[in-house]
């Protein structure tokens, strides 16, 4: 069985997140698309296994698909039974034609003790075949011989007269729908034509099918979509999973927080150092307040860093009307210059602004540990330098300790940027990571 978020709904969620630049974790959005069947579709895919006698790929439990009314079914049969059943009178006309009564006297039926229904007299000679049926159709699950108990006799004189004239006229079934009308005497007939004529079109069989939500499922199918569903809902693997495909093509990306729960966001963190970055002083601001007030919020940040003036006080005559809504203050100039460098930063992921509206700042990569050389096993030998040798390796050792210099004054940019690599947070997916802007500039 598959799960597969609703698209328009993804791409909902994919735009809200690069308009708000948010991190959110991913299997909590995973979680509010499970809440209703709305949000995702349920699908079934067949699993095939290797037939040695024949060399081919074979389903383990193939599918069947009703192409009248996109239902699916476990097996030709039952998917032709329905369809004939459900769109009866789409291929057949029924007509009730008088008959003789069966003859002889009779005293008593046998009459179904749970539905109702007359079987017949017990010696009657159609009354095993109509007992056989009514079980297999209505109560399959019970024992024949459980359901056989439950049969009574009857022996009112109305109930007998009434299944007298139940057997005192016959069907008969016109085919429609075909180059020539045909006459079908019973129903097995008519199950033949069908079988023969109108199965073949009607009737497929898939690999893989996706239901209407409220199609109505085989009992095993429906067992294993309520099962599956209760797991999902639990721990939204497959739907997290569905998601975080649909994120990463929409440019979106992945980070872990303190390695363990997978947010989706804008960008990955990424550390910016302050201290060495050309950067307005606004900028250093922010990461400072930041760093110094855990679990700040846009908010607090823009009314620490810019104030807003004292309001002034309103004339008596523009007082608001009595229950409206005071209008919203205008931002100083301070304020949205705080805001943008704010909107810079958390776009480039030097700063993280999570779903509860909690800021904070991309640490900073740990140093890369230096290796320990391996110390030589007792017993190795050391290769014994040529006699006449010494002077050309002392010129050889000089000449490679020159080199190491000049490539470790190009490197250090090369391995910072790897070691910063390395230390944060474990991207999920792998995703083309965008071209930073250019930062803003000090004054």
């Amino acid at each position: 069985m598959t799960l597969t978020p609703e698209q328009g709904g993804v791409s909902s969620l994919a735009r809200q997140i690069k308009l708000s630049g948010r991190a959110y974790p991913l299997f909590e959005v995973a979680t509010l698309v499970m809440q209703k069947p709305d949000r995702y579709t349920v699908g079934f895919k067949v699993i095939k296994r290797r037939d040695e006698a024949t060399k081919k790929d074979v389903a383990v439990q193939p599918l069947f698909v009703c192409n009248l009314d996109d239902t699916l079914w476990l097996s030709e049969a039952a998917a032709s039974e329905h369809a004939l059943k459900a769109h009866f009178d789409t291929f057949y006309q029924t007509q009730k034609m008088p008959c003789d009564p069966p003859k002889g006297v009779w005293t008593l039926v046998a009459q179904c003790g749970m539905t109702g229904e007359l079987l017949g007299p017990p010696n009657f000679h159609g009354y095993q075949e109509k007992l056989r049926k009514l079980h297999a159709d209505r109560f399959s699950r019970m024992n024949f011989d459980m359901y056989k108990s439950r049969v009574k006799i009857v022996k009112d004189e109305a109930i007998v007269k009434q299944w007298t004239e139940s057997v005192s006229f016959r069907f008969e079934y016109t085919a429609l729908n075909v180059p020539e009308p045909k006459v079908l005497q019973s129903m097995d007939e008519v199950r033949a034509h069908f079988a023969e004529v109108h199965q073949p079109s009607i009737i497929k069989q898939v690999d893989a099918f996706t239901p209407k939500a409220d199609a109505k499922l085989p009992a095993a199918l429906q067992t294993l979509l309520r099962v599956s569903l209760d797991k999902e809902k639990r721990f939204p693997i497959r739907i997290a999973t569905a998601l975080s495909n649909t994120f990463a093509s929409m440019g979106l990306q992945f980070f872990k927080r303190d390695k363990t729960v997978v947010h989706v966001a804008v960008a990955r963190p990424h550390y910016l150092d302050i201290e060495n970055s050309v950067v307005s002083e606004t900028t250093k601001k922010i990461i400072e307040h930041i760093n110094t007030n855990v679990g700040t919020n846009r908010k607090r940040l823009v009314e620490t860093l810019a104030p807003s003036p004292a309001p002034a006080e309103a004339p008596a005559d523009a007082a608001a009307a009595p229950g409206t809504a005071p209008a919203p203050t205008p931002l100083t100039a301070e304020q949205q210059s705080v805001l943008n460098d704010l909107h810079w930063l958390i776009h480039q992921g030097h700063v993280i602004e999570f779903a509860s509206g909690m800021l904070e700042t991309a640490k900073k990569p740990a140093p890369r540990p230096t290796p320990t050389p391996k110390a030589p096993k007792k017993g190795d030998k050391q290769p014994a330098a040529p006699e006449g040798a010494s002077a050309e390796a002392a010129s050889e050792a000089v000449a490679a300790t020159d080199v190491a210099a000049s490539l470790a004054q190009e490197a250090p940019q090369a391995a910072d940027q790897a070691a910063e690599a390395e230390a944060q947070p474990e991207p999920v997916t792998p995703a083309a990571e965008a071209a930073p802007e250019n930062p803003p500039q000090a004054g």
